[in-house]
């Protein structure tokens, strides 16, 4: 059944998962995320399971909350971090520099000088610049060379910022070698949300050329990191992450040697649905007496949390209190005077047609990519308060 705002689950009859039974009991003078520390160690362990024997980072900038990356550090997990800054919060709560690798590809000299100090040796690079970097700030360290992704259909692609063609790929390996470095691995990134398995296939075929290549060309690659990409449920269902997670394991298995170590680095697939955010309603009116669509404008919006609605590319599930009632599609916006803070549009939003100011509005699966993205006061609005239980 759908969840409401007295916390029923989105997808499920099964009982209430704890951070809607807390939304359900609590009252809130601002959009609050709400994360369940618990439910993301149960899924850690549901990927673990499915991934048998990778080697899990979670990647810290989806949700860098401190209680939420102790509950990683217990259960076993490592992390990708992205800066220094994410490098102390993962030292903060209790992780050994030998569980953090440094995954950004472009990063400052004074930041890997400072990783390498601590003992970081895993880097991530995808250009001479960031080679050089490193053989001069972390001499010996070890890299994976990060590859260029193909377009795979993910709801949040990252095929063009980070990585290497792959026609580069052995040319870099060399300079990193001259470097004084050690290639360990490749690494790539199908996108953020890829939603079936399938969509990893033609990358996979194109790492794997590149491997041989390599393997070929003298390079003893050890380390296949496959980045992250497992989805999380919003508006529509996706496997569980167990039997998402084996089946992209029996793909990446097909097409590389056993003896090959597999990292992955899942953000999103680990904690998006341990959270949701309790908003409120703030206005419904229409534009004008012929008006098709409704405009309902919440207190939370594109600058305070919500800012993977850009281009409409994660529709989140919302529920409210009137799940009883008639829908009918409106204009979802946010509260701040900037005309760009408008997230559904172009596919207008079901919502039940009685809503009005004051109600109450529970978005879920937003325990990734909301905290992190809340600006830290845009107009005088707050940034996101967070809960975790």
């Amino acid at each position: 059944m759908n969840a409401d705002a007295a916390g029923h689950a989105p997808y499920s009859d099964t009982p209430i998962p704890r951070h809607l039974d807390y939304i359900a009991r609590n009252t809130f003078d601002q959009p609050t995320l709400v994360v369940d520390r618990s439910a993301i160690v149960e899924r850690y362990h549901a990927l673990a399971r499915g991934l048998s024997g990778a080697r899990i980072h979670y990647a810290v900038k989806a949700n860098p909350a401190p209680e939420v990356l102790q509950a990683l550090v217990q259960a076993g997990a490592g992390f990708d971090a992205a800066s220094r800054t994410e490098i102390e919060a993962c030292l903060a709560a209790g992780a050994t520099p030998a569980q953090i690798s440094f995954g950004n590809t472009i990063k400052r000299p004074a930041d890997i000088a400072y990783a390498h100090g601590l003992g970081i040796t895993h880097f991530a690079a995808d250009a001479v610049e960031e080679l050089e970097k490193l053989a001069e700030q972390a001499p010996g360290s070890n890299v994976c060379l990060r590859l260029l992704g193909l377009a795979t259909g993910a709801d949040w692609p990252l095929s063009r910022k980070f990585g290497c063609a792959p026609d580069m790929a052995l040319s870099l390996m060399q300079t990193a070698q001259d470097l004084g470095l050690h290639v360990e691995g490749l690494s790539f990134h199908v996108g953020s949300q890829t939603r079936d398995p399938e969509m990893w296939c033609e990358t996979l075929d194109q790492v794997a050329e590149v491997w041989t290549a390599a393997q070929a060309a003298g390079f003893d690659l050890r380390l296949l990191n496959i980045g992250g990409g497992f989805p999380a449920s919003y508006a529509s269902h996706v496997a569980d992450p167990e039997s998402y997670a084996r089946d992209v394991m029996g793909k990446v298995r097909a097409r590389f040697p056993d003896h090959v170590e597999i990292m992955a680095e899942p953000g999103r697939g680990l904690v998006a649905e341990a959270g949701a955010i309790a908003a409120e309603v703030l206005l419904v009116s229409r534009k004008h007496d012929a008006d098709l669509y409704r405009w309902v404008y919440l207190d939370i919006g594109m600058f305070s949390g919500l800012a993977e609605t850009m281009d409409e590319a994660i529709r989140y599930q919302i529920t409210t209190a009137r799940e009883h009632e008639a829908t009918g599609p409106c204009v979802l916006a946010g509260p701040s005077c900037d005309s760009a803070d408008v997230l559904y549009e172009k596919h207008p939003y079901q919502l039940p047609l009685g809503l009005k100011g004051g109600d109450r509005v529970v978005i879920h699966s937003c325990g990734a990519y909301t905290s992190t993205y809340a600006s830290v006061g845009f107009n005088g609005f707050p940034p996101l308060a967070v809960v975790v239980i």
